[in-house]
């Protein structure tokens, strides 16, 4: 059999890309297999032939992270098979979805289904870049309709070096400071989508990187574009969801003097509350006319977009938002912390209707969590959950666990606050943040931000400085000349405009940024003016939070875990373990400490539930490890009789022979003469061979 297999090849960033088209995976409407180094991924796209019901479009994006990629048998002892998606797995089908979504036509209701299965991991190149490329690539050779192509790339930038890198390879940057590091994406001339992490980077490095990435990605477009009109097939004619014209009639002339009195009220409960009202209303309206249910059911969309293009029009023309904001406004601000005294953190952030509470728990370096994906085994020190009950929105739904979006921005606040946090050697605790959004209405990862950078600093943690978070929005024309930049969007906003910029940062400099769009994408000249607006907002912001908690707590909740620390030589680790797990658990028990963690440099973390038990613990330790040198004087007991001498314990498995001849001055006939067991006694270091040590009572002072 014939695969009928085809390869196209170019350079990028100094390695060979690989995008093959052949019969594999052939029942989908299109399959492609990318490499860039060892990596490789099998990028397919499929369309039903029949439309959904419903009133959106029926994207889903599905990002596959195979074991056997790594080489490794993972998982745990007893399910050796991949299971639910990890959050990593699903943040990087969130970077395909939203990079692809917004050049489809959103009226299409056909399903698309877009999986990405990883095949090889070579360690070194980050599957995100081959994937995007490989699902672009299938996308654009298939019947889908799409207005692809879009390519991205990973830009990074490390401090005091001027050059940006271009994809890479992960060992490049693990030694090194990085400035920030961002998965940059869009199509030939526009960025539609960013997903970065920074440490204080400056606003200018990010803009001038951005444009380095965009040249990047061009050069990957028309890679594409090359391919897609060799193999390409004819793009298939898709029914589109289109009003009936009498009912939109009837909608727009009923909505015509009330719509903006609804839409426009600075209380989201209100607001939503007079856009029910009024959609009941039209609904009514329809019924009494005799317009049928699915003609009334189709009254929703044309509602909505009513909306759009009101929100649109207000904010062009007049610069009016539906709170009666300034375009650059931030809405109410209020901070609080130490809202619950047995909480080891806590904070509350209220901005307008948004609300986060966010909880932090400090714990032992025991307590971290261990991690073990394709692309990282080890252990995590910082926890950041986000939960978005039902209840902040006013609806009731069943509790599943967090979705995607949840997920997603958990993810987005925890790279904000991930740099500022202090280094294991000067605080060694494990740290869980959790976000509790008790009240939504635009922005809750920014939020988050905020309120977590509080609940640190109300927990004792010595973060860097506080962060704070903004969400930028974005209406523009349809004709994409004219368009305004909203700081702080909220509810119509939000949904109904063309952006979701979120930027996060400190006075210093941006830690984490996250660009969704509704349109082909940004310039540089409009992310410019957002990033410029966003830092005069956030600057607002973290006034508020200075006001409220300027600086991390001198002392740690006293409901906090107390941690002590020591170092010992490597070497002795297994002195100190004991054979099983003996001499450890022993101190444990003994002292009621609630782990011993000992890193391979030979660090070792005492936790105990408060320092006095701490000290006890660490006391034991460091008796075991002591070095005892010749002429040092012990004390201890007397635990064993020999004919020759006596064994003396000084310490937690420690102890040395008093030679019959060292119990004292002239002739001992029998050891019992001297000593006997349970008997506490000094005695000096005169020996040390073998590990074995001896002792003398007769030559204490000499």
């Amino acid at each position: 059999m014939d695969l009928e297999r085809k390869q196209y090849k170019t350079e990028f960033a100094g390695q060979e890309l690989i995008l093959e088209i052949s019969r594999i995976a052939e029942q989908a409407n299109a399959a492609v297999i990318g490499k860039y180094g060892d990596t490789a991924v099998l990028a397919t796209a499929v369309m039903s032939e029949k439309d959904k019901a419903g009133d959106y479009f029926p994207l889903m994006v599905n990002y596959e992270e195979k074991f056997y990629a790594a080489g490794k048998i993972l998982g745990s002892r007893f399910m050796r098979r991949e299971g639910r998606s990890s959050d990593e797995a699903i943040l990087s089908g969130r970077i395909i979805d939203r990079t692809i979504r917004p050049l489809f036509n959103q009226s299409t209701r056909r399903e698309v289904q877009v999986v990405v299965t990883t095949l090889s991991y070579d360690g070194e190149n980050d599957p995100d870049f081959i994937s995007l490329i490989a699902a672009s690539t299938a996308l654009g050779i298939s019947n889908i309709p799409w207005n692809g192509p879009v390519a991205g790339v990973t830009v990074a930038k490390i401090k005091s070096e001027e050059e940006f890198l271009i994809n890479p390879k992960i060992s490049e940057l693990k030694e090194k400071p990085v400035e920030f590091k961002a998965f940059t994406a869009g199509t030939k001339d526009r960025i539609n989508m960013v997903e970065l992490e920074g440490d204080e980077a400056d606003e200018s490095s990010l803009l001038k990187g951005f444009e380095q990435a965009q040249k990047d990605i061009s050069d990957l477009v028309d890679f594409q574009e090359k391919i897609i009109k060799e193999l390409g097939k004819k793009k298939e004619k898709v029914a589109v969801a289109e009003p009936d014209k009498k009912v939109e009639k009837e909608v727009s002339s009923f909505l015509k003097n009330k719509l903006e009195a609804a839409v426009f009220h600075p209380n989201k409960i209100e607001m939503k509350h007079k856009i029910g009202e009024l959609k009941n209303s039209l609904k009514e309206m329809l019924a009494d006319k005799k317009f049928s249910e699915s003609e009334i059911a189709g009254a929703d969309t044309l509602f909505e977009e009513e909306i759009n293009q009101l929100v649109h029009k207000k904010a062009l023309k007049e610069e009016k938002r539906p709170d009666g904001r300034k375009l650059d406004e931030v809405r109410e601000l209020y901070a609080e912390t130490g809202l619950f005294k047995r909480l080891h953190g806590s904070a509350l952030f209220v901005r307008g209707n948004t609300q986060s509470l966010a909880l932090t728990t400090l714990g032992g370096p025991g307590d971290q969590q261990l991690m073990e994906t394709i692309e990282f085994s080890g252990k995590r020190r910082f926890m950041l959950h986000y939960n978005f009950p039902p209840y902040s929105v006013g609806e009731i739904r069943p509790f599943r666990g967090p979705g995607r979006r949840d997920i997603g921005h958990g993810a987005l606040a925890e790279k904000a606050l991930r740099q500022l946090l202090p280094p294991k050697e000067q605080f060694p605790y494990t740290i869980r943040l959790v976000s509790e959004i008790l009240s939504s209405n635009g922005s809750s990862s920014m939020a988050t931000v905020c309120a977590g950078s509080l609940s640190l600093m109300d927990a004792g943690v010595p973060i860097r400085r506080p962060a704070a978070g903004i969400a930028m929005g974005l209406m523009m024309d349809e004709n994409g000349k004219e368009y305004k930049v909203l700081t702080d969007i909220q509810g119509p906003e939000d949904h109904h405009g063309d952006m979701d910029f979120k930027i996060a940062g400190t006075e210093q400099g941006v830690t984490a940024m996250q660009l969704d769009v509704k349109i082909q994408g940004l310039t540089s000249e409009i992310i410019a003016k957002t990033m410029e607006q966003a830092k005069k907002a956030r600057l607002h912001i973290l006034k508020t939070i200075n006001q409220t908690l300027s600086q991390p707590r001198e002392k740690l909740s006293p409901f906090a875990p107390a941690i002590l620390s020591l170092h010992i030589d490597p070497e002795r680790i297994g002195e100190l373990i004991g054979p099983g797990g003996k001499v450890i658990n022993g101190i444990i028990e003994k002292t009621g400490a609630t782990d011993i963690d000992i890193e391979e440099d030979g660090t070792v973390f005492i936790t105990a539930s408060n320092q006095e038990i701490g000290q006890k613990a660490y006391d034991e330790v460091s008796a075991i490890m002591k070095e005892y040198a010749i002429g040092d004087i012990v004390e201890g007991t007397v635990v064993k009789i020999l004919d020759f001498g006596a064994i003396l314990e000084f310490g937690p498995g420690k102890d040395g022979m008093i030679h019959v001849s060292e119990l004292k001055e002239g002739f001992v006939k029998k050891v019992e003469d001297v000593v006997k067991v349970g008997d506490i006694v000094r005695a000096k270091i005169v020996k040390k061979e073998n590990g074995k040590i001896g002792l003398s009572i007769k030559q204490l002072n000499r």
